[in-house]
């Protein structure tokens, strides 16, 4: 188990002095057209675990395609969603609750 840092991911000590701002993990589409895009404003997120944490928790959503979050260490990251059909605003704030962090605002 990982040394818990300032941002409580539960990442490993050696990240708690590396920001990894603007680091950008992206999943791609599987080929189908892109539907429909969510932006949804986060805060808490401080390291590139906090961003492969909330990336796996978002694409658990039914009919999610793809993510793509910017991380802003510190501040206000923003996950774009690419799904078939637009999703519950409700399903988006539980996934990000899920992985340990705030929702801002979500707008399509």
């Amino acid at each position: 188990m990982g040394t818990q840092n300032g941002c409580g991911c539960g990442c490993s000590g050696e990240s708690a002095n590396k920001t990894n701002e603007g680091l950008k993990i992206t999943s791609r589409p599987d080929g189908q057209a892109e539907a429909v895009r969510t932006q949804v404003q986060i805060n808490g997120m401080t390291c590139g675990h906090c961003v492969a944490s909330v990336t796996e928790e978002l694409e658990e959503l039914s009919s999610v395609s793809g993510v793509d979050v910017q991380l802003v260490a510190n501040g206000t990251s923003t996950a774009t969603i690419t799904s078939a059909a637009a999703l519950d605003d409700a399903a988006i704030r539980a996934a990000i609750d899920e992985a340990g962090y705030n929702v801002v605002a979500i707008s399509r």
